[in-house]
């Protein structure tokens, strides 16, 4: 969400900060905030005022009208104000149906004042600008401000100042106080700006000689500003709401979701209650709640959440596993069920989540099974059919109750199902496979000409006038019956909601044609390859992707199918650059971030020949989005978003990811229009409503989702509009939301007789009038802050006014359909035949994902897997490395010999990397690296240089020489025997002999080494023989000792015949293959970057060679 109520004592924080004003601010920061476990001791000396001044205490903890509640101790001294706490702290109060435990205080200064001098003020954003409204008396006895106080629209993008608010605002202020109120004003609407603040109330304010005081204050801030505002809020935090505790799993979902790509939500209603959710989508979650409080299971709703925007597999295992931790954790005695449901996925791998989700039932099996949960599922999208088969696997193999069904059950039947109110069948129809791309044959045989452009069914000449009443054709018991119910409730007053409706001229009708060309912004592969295969399959002459914006890269091509064949689509690092080559495109869809959303667009609408823009990024703060929308309506542009998937011109046109894959594409016929045209908020939902549209009318002939914010870009009405003066529109459909007036404005456009053709309206958030503390819902802009902005009052004025009202979410599909056929009955429409749609082959890689086709791998590995949530290696997750302290041999064990080693054969690896990571700059290797690195070349050039000398006569006898002592010790060859066979073929025995070191100089790392093996190797047969061979060949010459090389060869070789980690094969494999060589490799590796680094930092320049260094011998001169 993006407005988030904040703390009294964080709102006041913020202004004696950053407030800007000649006025005097007096008594700021000072407060003392109070809990349970506070130490007045240590708090008096903080705040020594406490000890001197009268004071005032309250509950800082978002309760309104604490004064009348008497919630609020005035002028008390300390031990006054210890006293009044004591029979109030910790103790359950009631607030209006919300009950809560009071555990938040904050202590102020009393200011003696006189009654008239309290004001009121307040500032909060609307679409248009910020509304100022001022009363000159505040306090507890303000009442409906709404009606009394003088108010001034600031439009967006504009200031305040002293004049404005002096003449519009102030008339009832006496004179002395117009400039200190004024400045203050202008002051406080600049610092509610800067700090993004989408509402902020300060009642009273009071004005003395002395001047200002803040006296109580409430407020909100745009939590999506985060990233703006975060030098200024530090680290804020948002109180939830009075009756409602804080829970730590709602904090770890939060965490999860700020470092997340995808959306996951989570609020804690009744941890006792027995209906748990677990619903993929904004809307979708607003929908299943609804449904359950509608069928009478409000007190047993135990949460409230959301998971969407293709989290991973490990995402959905995380949310998914602490659902279950906290619905198991007491037994109910009807026992529980889990509602795991959703709308039509656009572009989430349902399957990949519901592995996740797999993974937590699994790890829960016996606490369900304890506490008796039955589990239904209810999912369609992307690969949906492998997610609900493996979902209800789960079920047969573990004896859970688990029912799963598809998109051939209606969204919310679930809801029913587990309530007991409706059977549940045991074999319901399954839907086509994702993978089938070819329509399935039909009973219908009414499906639409190859070349028809315009609305899939033929439509007559009618008096539209008469569509938006309520047909007498209809059935009275078909239709009736399933309407709202008419009653007589107060809807608020919403005057200013029915102001215009009507829409900007410079705004086209038609945004979208088969000719539509468009620019995507940002390197969205998958989505533009959906365009065109929607494209495809829509019979369009060319694709509608003309170019790709992504700064990132140089200008290049990008390949991408057309049906059958390859084509290239042009990428740009700029929109200028792409717009000056590309002058038939007039649509941008941006997937850029919510951090460059706003610029790129701005950017965009430079260009004149764009007319409509979709902006897919969710969390945009609400004043950017206010000004773009501000620019696009004088410029004459239509933004669909932000926070949306965007919209769907069946045979024409749609935007990125809208539609889902080609199976839904073609099962919900998006592929040619139908007579139907929607509006919704909810991008999933309007998948749903696809899906809805297609099983009960002819088809869509366009929808659009405007998008989840406070203020959507384009709204409700800009939308219904359009489609009242489409032709090929016969009905609309709109699914509304809590939150926001805009639905009054489709109420007014009915009375007014602007809008006459039918509307099936449902406005979604029914369920939060029930709920007896504030939720906010999945979408940022579905939370009613007056009793106008409900569902409930939204969807009795759309039926006051007219339109087809549905008793609830789960009737909205009979009500479509019975308006649609009454549209048939009556002649408006007539539906065409319809032809199948070209075929399009699938994906290699979506194919490979459905298990449709196999291929031999091109490489296979067993020692590390880095595609799930954290990186694995030989089946350890990295995080176990760290925990068990395993160091680089542990993780070297792991890697080369995937076996987990003993402590001591890690310690030993990693004595053996030491003591061979450097031996001087003398060394070929050493000096390879050295020269390389004077010539100017880079680190890998220079290293590789150094590790290109290493074979066997340098460094690379760890292999030779575990090899050559193995054999001669494994044949039962005596040491003596040994020597005089490899004497005699004339071979050198790997391992043996040094230039420097002798019998008598030592090298003190053989030494080291020796010391650890004996003490720590179980046994050491092949160095004990291999030291037999040394006592040898010393007596010959004294430099003739086993070298550090031939000891860890020899060495390592016991280690791997006798740690119990290895057979005898698998040991002698390991040495075979060259293991033991990658020691001295990854050792010596350490110390030419040592050498590099140091030759660097020294500046040594080209090296050359001293020529009195060479012996130059050249051929004699023949004479002739």
């Amino acid at each position: 969400m993006s407005a988030k109520a904040i703390s009294e004592q964080t709102g006041k924080e913020f202004l004696y900060k950053y407030i800007c004003t000649a006025s005097a601010v007096q008594n700021r920061f000072k407060y003392a905030t109070v809990t349970a476990d506070t130490d007045w001791g240590r708090l008096t000396q903080e705040h020594p005022w406490l000890l001197t001044e009268k004071l005032v205490v309250k509950p800082d903890q978002l309760i309104k009208r604490r004064g009348k509640l008497g919630l609020v101790g005035i002028n008390l001294d300390l031990q006054g104000v210890k006293d009044w706490l004591k029979d109030r702290i910790m103790k359950e109060t009631a607030v209006g149906k919300a009950k809560g435990v009071l555990k938040y205080f904050l202590i102020e200064p009393f200011v003696p004042h006189k009654q008239e001098e309290e004001f009121y003020v307040c500032i909060y954003a609307t679409r248009e600008g910020d509304e100022v409204l001022f009363h000159h008396e505040g306090g507890v006895e303000v009442g409906d401000v709404d009606a009394k106080a003088l108010r001034l629209m600031v439009p967006v993008d504009e200031k305040l100042n002293e004049e404005q608010v002096t003449e519009q605002l102030l008339t009832n202020v006496p004179d002395e106080k117009k400039g200190a109120l004024a400045s203050f004003i202008v002051g406080l609407f600049s610092l509610y700006e800067d700090l993004y603040f989408t509402y902020l109330e300060i009642n009273p304010i009071v004005v003395t000689q002395d001047g200002v005081y803040i006296l109580d204050m409430a407020a909100k801030i745009d939590a999506t500003a985060d990233y703006i505002c975060k030098a200024k809020w530090g680290d804020v935090e948002f109180p939830p709401p009075f009756g409602r505790e804080a829970y730590p799993e709602e904090a770890y979902i939060a965490d999860l979701d700020a470092k997340s790509g995808a959306s996951l939500k989570l609020t804690i209603l009744n941890p006792k209650g027995r209906i748990w959710t677990m619903v993929a989508g904004g809307g979708a979650s607003v929908v299943y709640s609804d449904t359950i409080c509608d069928s009478g299971g409000v007190d047993e709703l135990a949460n409230y959440g959301e998971y969407s925007g293709a989290p991973s597999e490990q995402q959905t295992y995380d949310y998914a596993k602490t659902i279950l931790s906290l619905m198991t954790r007491e037994k109910h005695p009807q026992g529980k069920v889990l509602i795991i449901g959703g709308s039509i996925a656009n572009f989430t791998n349902v399957a990949a989540t519901f592995k996740g989700i797999v993974r937590a039932i699994k790890d829960y099996l016996e606490p369900l099974k304890e506490n008796e949960v039955s589990i239904f599922v209810r999912r369609g999208g992307p690969n949906y059919q492998e997610g609900l088969r493996v979902m209800g696997e789960v079920g047969k193999t573990t004896g859970i109750p688990i029912h799963v069904f598809g998109t051939e059950t209606h969204m919310t039947a679930i809801v029913g199902m587990a309530l007991g109110h409706r059977p549940i069948p045991h074999q319901p129809p399954s839907d086509a496979h994702t993978a089938n791309f070819l329509l399935n044959a039909s009973s219908n045989a009414k499906t639409p000409a190859a070349t028809r452009t315009a609305s899939f069914s033929e439509t007559r000449t009618t008096n539209d006038s008469s569509h938006a009443k309520k047909s007498k054709g209809l059935p009275a018991d078909s239709l009736h019956s399933i309407l709202w119910p008419l009653k007589n409730v107060v809807t608020g007053d919403w005057k200013e909601a029915q102001a215009s409706s009507g829409c900007s001229g410079a705004k086209a009708t038609t945004i979208f044609s088969k000719h539509t060309k468009t620019i995507v912004w940002g390197m969205q592969t998958r989505a533009v390859q959906g365009m065109l295969d929607f494209d495809y399959v829509c019979s369009r002459d060319e694709p509608s992707v003309a170019a790709m914006v992504y700064p990132f890269t140089g200008d290049h091509k990008q390949k991408f199918y057309w049906g059958h064949k390859e084509i290239l689509i042009p990428v740009y690092k700029n929109m200028a650059d792409a717009t000056k080559k590309h002058p038939q495109v007039d649509v941008l869809i941006s997937f850029a971030s919510l951090r460059s959303a706003f610029d790129s667009t701005v950017e965009a609408m430079q260009f004149t020949q764009i007319h409509t823009i979709a902006i897919i990024a969710e969390g945009i703060p609400e004043a950017l989005t206010r000004k773009m929308i501000k620019m696009a309506d004088k410029k004459g542009i239509t933004i669909i978003g932000p926070a949306t998937v965007g919209g769907i011109k069946p045979g024409c046109f749609k935007i990125g990811n809208t539609g889902g894959m080609l199976d839904n594409i073609l099962s919900s016929k998006l592929y040619r229009p139908g007579s139907v045209a929607y509006v919704s908020r909810s991008g999933g939902m309007s998948n749903e409503l696809n899906n809805i549209i297609s099983r009960t009318t002819d088809g869509v002939y366009e929808g659009v989702a405007i998008g989840g914010d406070r203020y959507p870009g384009s709204t409700f009405m800009d939308h219904v509009l359009r489609y009242q003066d489409t032709p090929g529109v016969e009905m609309i459909v709109v699914l509304g939301e809590i939150g926001g007036t805009e639905e009054y404005k489709i109420c007014q456009g009915i009375k007014e007789g602007r809008i006459s053709k039918p509307v099936v309206c449902w406005c979604i958030g029914t369920c939060a009038t029930m709920f007896s503390s504030e939720v906010q819902f999945g979408h940022a802009g579905a939370c009613a802050n007056q009793a106008s902005e409900t569902a409930v009052s939204k969807n009795q004025a759309l039926s006051d006014a007219g339109a087809y009202v549905p008793k609830s979410f789960d009737e909205l599909g009979d009500v479509i359909k019975a308006v649609y056929d009454d549209l048939v009955a009556n002649g408006t429409i007539v539906p065409a035949e319809e032809v199948p749609p070209p075929t399009v082959p699938m994906d290699y890689s979506w194919a490979r994902e459905l298990g449709l086709i196999r291929k031999p791998a091109s490489f296979m590995t067993s020692i590390c897997d880095e595609r799930g949530q954290e990186l694995i290696y030989a089946g350890m997750p990295i995080t176990e490395v760290f925990k068990e302290e395993m160091g680089i041999g542990g993780v070297l064990g792991l890697l080369w010999f995937q076996r987990r080693l003993p402590r001591y054969a890690c310690q030993f690896i990693e004595m053996c990397l030491m003591v061979t990571a450097d031996h001087g700059p003398a060394v070929s290797g050493a000096h390879n690296t050295i020269v390389c690195a004077r010539a100017g070349k880079d680190l890998i050039s220079s290293l590789t240089s150094g590790l290109l000398t290493i074979g066997d006569r340098f460094g690379g006898a760890l292999d030779a020489a575990a090899k050559q002592f193995s054999k001669a010790f494994d044949s039962g060859m005596l040491p003596m025997e040994f020597v005089n066979k490899m004497k005699k073929d004339g071979k050198l025995i790997m391992g043996i002999g040094h230039r420097v070191k002798s019998i008598n100089n030592p090298d003190m790392r053989v030494q080291i080494l020796k010391d650890y093996v004996k003490q720590h190797f179980p046994a050491t047969q092949l160095l004990d023989y291999a030291l037999d061979v040394e006592k040898i060949t010393t007596s010959k010459k004294p430099n003739l000792i086993l070298n550090v090389d031939g000891f860890i060869g020899v060495a390592f070789v016991d280690l791997l015949r006798t740690c119990g980690g290895f057979t005898r094969d698998e040991a002698d494999e390991f040495v075979e293959i060259g293991a033991l060589n990658g020691i001295f490799v990854l050792g010596r590796s350490m110390g030419f970057i040592g050498h590099y680094l140091d030759q660097k930092r020294l500046k040594q320049g080209l090296y050359r060679h001293p020529w009195d260094d060479i012996s130059y011998v050249l051929p004699e001169h023949m004479s002739m």
